[in-house]
């Protein structure tokens, strides 16, 4: 994913857009809630402190990139800065109302609250499902072996964790995950997803073995 661009500099997506919703209120008081300058915040996005001004004073409306970088420095989600809102939610998920759902072999479990900036699942991986495996997105992931041996590759390298043997790498390194015992793995699997129409959950199978 590209960095955001700096300031393109007077004339260039000027006005509000009708694209997107208003912004404007949710970025000063997100930034404010962080507790960083404009200038401390222009800085660590690659603005410049008068483009964000305009930013938070609706005379320009960003850029998806730019919506990113400013979701991760005010650590918040996509969803915030565009002012969704979605409904209380129960901060306890009861073992009973953990439903399973199977998807290209794999069992699982929601065990974290909906539309949060972070997603926790438990995991059942049977044994042969080894072009299974979680796409490359942004984000973050963490992962604990419950029961069964996991075989993690990451990049080029393989890693064969047992129970009790975590992971936690950046999303964006290509990754497969599958069991490397006959009974299957279980897991608890914990990623971090940018809540906006264009970054979505991508768990599910593709094709090709893996070594």
């Amino acid at each position: 994913m590209n960095s955001p661009e700096t300031d393109p500099g007077p004339g260039a997506d000027d006005g509000p857009s009708e694209d997107l919703p208003l912004v404007a209120p949710q970025l000063r008081a997100l930034r404010r809630r962080a507790g960083l300058t404009l200038e401390a915040a222009a800085r660590a996005a690659g603005l410049s402190p008068a483009h964000l001004s305009r930013l938070e004073t609706d005379r320009r409306q960003p850029s998806l990139p730019m919506l990113l970088a400013l979701a991760r420095i005010y650590g918040t989600t996509v969803s915030e800065l565009l002012g969704e809102t979605v409904a209380d939610r129960d901060a306890v998920v009861r073992a009973a109302d953990m439903e399973p759902t199977r998807a290209g072999g794999w069992t699982y479990w929601q065990a974290g609250g909906a539309g949060r900036g972070m997603q926790a699942l438990r995991v059942h991986i049977p044994y042969g499902t080894q072009g299974d495996i979680v796409r490359v997105h942004p984000g973050e992931e963490w992962l604990y072996v419950l029961k069964g041996r996991l075989r993690l590759r990451l990049g080029d390298t393989t890693h064969v964790l047992a129970p009790g043997d975590s992971a936690h790498f950046d999303s964006l390194t290509p990754h497969r995950l599958a069991a490397a015992d006959h009974d299957g793995t279980e897991l608890l699997f914990v990623h971090t997803l940018l809540q906006s129409p264009t970054a979505a959950l991508c768990v599910g199978p593709t094709h090709g073995e893996m070594p």
